[in-house]
């Protein structure tokens, strides 16, 4: 009955939608030094600022939670829904092809600019199906809240806040994923595990080993000073292992040994068997040449036991389970410092369902301790669910089919989202499958069809949930 109005509606406001979101883009909202009323720092406080102003003019009930999210309501009504999403950005990027991050550009379709997609464009989406709600006069029993905040790149601790003072609504999405629908997020253990080692000049030797800066990332490159061996013998063994994982070895003779430098290729730590881990590849090779018996180099070994290349799936950690509808516990070994009497790591793994601190954490640390290392603890943050047959989700999902004519099937993540500390959260748009809107990357863009429809589904969602 409705449809065709917020069809109608939505499409009028086109220019409007963009225009807004230019706005929005325009400001470098990356997080920065804090300042007095300012906990992330000038950028996300003036986003927030101005996305206030733009619920102001639409009508909505508007709050500023001390710059740390700003609040809009629909109505004084018993509120039903809050819809989370964030206007704070990951860094600029330097090498964007399209336009500037900051100064959006639409072309052929598309907007391109930093938020676009992540999350200033489905934030609007969301406004905008709201705003549409409102003005068509469509009369619903409750109230929607948009939450938006300004730290969901770097912690969250926007919401930890908001949620001190707010208690959760009946239902919650964030369109901050795909459609159709996360109902499913894999919990995360990604702790730091240190050790000592006495310095013995037992020849041949591993003098320091690093690779790695960022625990989510698999790393692309490692690098080695490997001495007492000759180049050689080197560069056979780095030939086998090569051609065994398809890295790239090189080799520098220095005054106090020989630089093995490694090249793999980075992926997201969730999905680590996309990637080529230089890190363990490296590992591998070590763990192959004829090194002296010392406590460093034992260490070294072990780690290469623990996390050997081939496996992704926390087997040889001791940590893997599978589940039917989330998934397999996913092991990226991240980080590693080697060198001097000190050895510092980090790994990254994403836990289904099933996974507790007795049989994933508490195994992890028992298996770096039997190396002499210490894990940190309570590192571990739980599985998310929301059952996929819950009428909620069903709700949702409808509302996606209506406007796609794709039947949609609740789905799991190894990422996480504004909502995985909901009870009744889940992810809800606005990426489309297929489609790679160059998240945290260069160029970076939202589909104008895309953020159209996903205010359409957004609208269809909030009279069916809130009627």
């Amino acid at each position: 009955m409705y449809k065709e109005k917020i069809d109608a509606y939505i499409d009028s406001k086109r220019d409007e939608i963009l225009g807004d979101l230019m706005t929005l883009v325009r400001i470098d909202s990356q997080r920065g030094e804090p300042k007095e009323g300012m906990p992330y720092g000038e950028g996300p406080a003036l986003a927030l600022k101005a996305a206030r102003e733009m619920m102001d003019r639409y009508g909505l009930i508007t709050k500023n939670y001390e710059n740390y999210v700003v609040t809009g309501d629909l109505s004084e009504l018993p509120k039903e829904l809050d819809i989370l999403a964030h206007l704070d950005v990951v860094p600029a990027g330097t090498e964007w092809t399209v336009t500037a991050p900051f100064e959006p550009k639409i072309l052929q379709g598309r907007i391109y600019g930093r938020g676009t997609a992540d999350d200033k464009g489905p934030a609007l989406a969301a406004l905008y199906a709201m705003r549409a709600v409102k003005e068509l006069q469509i009369p619903l029993k409750k109230s929607v809240r948009l939450i938006l905040g300004s730290d969901e790149e770097c912690g969250s601790g926007d919401l930890l806040y908001y949620y001190k003072l707010e208690e959760e609504a009946p239902c919650s999405f964030t369109p901050d994923a795909e459609f159709p629908l996360i109902n499913i997020e894999k919990g995360r253990m990604a702790p730091e595990f240190c050790g000592e080692f006495p310095e013995e000049e037992v020849l041949p030797k591993v003098v320091w080993f690093k690779s790695g800066d960022k625990v989510n990332v698999v790393p692309q490159k490692a690098q080695a000073l490997v001495r007492g061996l000759e180049r050689k013998t080197l560069e056979e063994k780095a030939a086998q292992i090569g051609e065994a994982t398809g890295v790239s070895f090189c080799f520098e003779e220095q005054a106090d040994g020989i630089l093995i430098t490694v090249r793999g290729k980075a992926a997201h730590a969730s999905t680590p068997e996309e990637g080529q881990n230089a890190l363990t590849a490296l590992l591998k090779m070590v763990s192959t040449l004829p090194l002296g018996k010392s406590r460093g180099n034992q260490i070294l070994m072990g780690l290469n036991q623990l996390f050997p290349y081939e496996d992704t799936k926390g087997k040889s950690l001791g940590i893997w389970r599978q589940e039917e509808n989330s998934g397999s516990v996913t092991v990226c070994f991240s980080i590693l410092e080697y060198g001097s009497g000190r050895v510092r790591g980090q790994f990254d793994s994403r836990l289904p369902i099933g996974c507790t601190e007795e049989n994933t954490e508490k195994k992890a640390a028992s298996k770096l301790n039997s190396l002499g290392l210490r894990m940190e603890e309570n590192s571990m943050k739980a599985p998310h669910c929301v059952p996929g047959d819950s009428d909620f989700v069903k709700t949702l999902l409808s509302s996606y089919e209506r406007y796609t004519g794709v039947k949609g099937q609740p789905m799991s993540t190894g990422g996480g989202t504004y909502v995985h500390n909901l009870e009744r959260g889940v992810a809800f748009g606005c990426g489309m499958e297929g489609v790679d809107n160059h998240m945290h990357g260069d160029d970076e863009f939202m589909e104008i069809d895309t953020l159209l429809m996903s205010a359409k589904i957004f609208a269809d969602a909030i009279v069916k949930l809130c009627s």
